[in-house]
């Protein structure tokens, strides 16, 4: 009777065995169909701010959130960043609005998305405009960027409101103010004793963020 129960004892072992290594075999192979699909350089992620950023209070190396609005494509129209992921910025620099009428400008650029089933992925964004004519929209409904319109954008304080508008800087020189409120920002620089607005940019403020880089992801699920 012992030796009968040893018996069953080793097959029940040799049965769990088996079904381990089925299991794990199985794993691998489900691993070894994750197929990556491409996110090209050039794409403008259309995002919404999620915190306010003021020139007179950022510090360098301060991050920040912002929501995708819409969602992004492969070349071949596979999603893989859905709207409602998150893109998570940087600030490289903040300067204080100054005396003259100086306004105050906040560099960012942008570094990691993460998207809503906990998947990251590096990324080597910049701040760009969603003015049309700055990016196209394919079939799919992702922006992309002109290549003439490859330019370093910051936010600068000003606007009819004191918000902040984007500017272009050119080859390190100083590029044209992008969107309303140049004129009051203009109009500021004349009053030598008077100090120039802080650039505020508020929650919910939409912008882009144009991707340098190439970025490989699966198909979201």
């Amino acid at each position: 009777m012992k030796h009968s129960n040893s018996e069953k004892l080793k097959a029940v072992l040799f049965l769990l065995g088996m079904i381990g290594i089925g299991c794990y075999s199985s794993s691998a192979q489900a691993k070894k169909k994750v197929t990556y699909y491409s996110v090209k350089a050039g794409t403008v992620i259309h995002v919404r701010l999620g915190t306010t950023l003021n020139s007179k209070t950022a510090q360098v190396g301060h991050t920040f959130n912002s929501t995708t609005v819409d969602p992004v494509y492969s070349s071949k129209g596979v999603v893989l960043i859905p709207a409602g992921s998150t893109v998570v910025g940087r600030v490289t620099s903040a300067i204080p609005g100054a005396k003259n009428g100086k306004p105050g400008t906040i560099d960012v650029d942008f570094t990691s998305v993460k998207l809503p089933n906990h998947r990251t992925a590096a990324i080597n964004g910049t701040l760009t405009s969603l003015d049309a004519d700055g990016t196209t929209s394919n079939e799919e409904g992702t922006a992309s960027g002109k290549k003439t319109s490859k330019r370093k954008l910051k936010f600068i304080g000003g606007g009819a409101a004191g918000g902040a508008v984007i500017g272009g800087i050119a080859g390190g020189g100083s590029g044209a103010l992008i969107g309303a409120g140049v004129g009051a920002v203009g109009g500021l620089v004349g009053k030598k004793l008077s100090k120039g607005p802080n650039a505020e940019v508020t929650k919910g403020t939409e912008f882009g963020v144009y991707l340098n880089r190439a970025i490989s992801l699966p198909r979201y699920h």
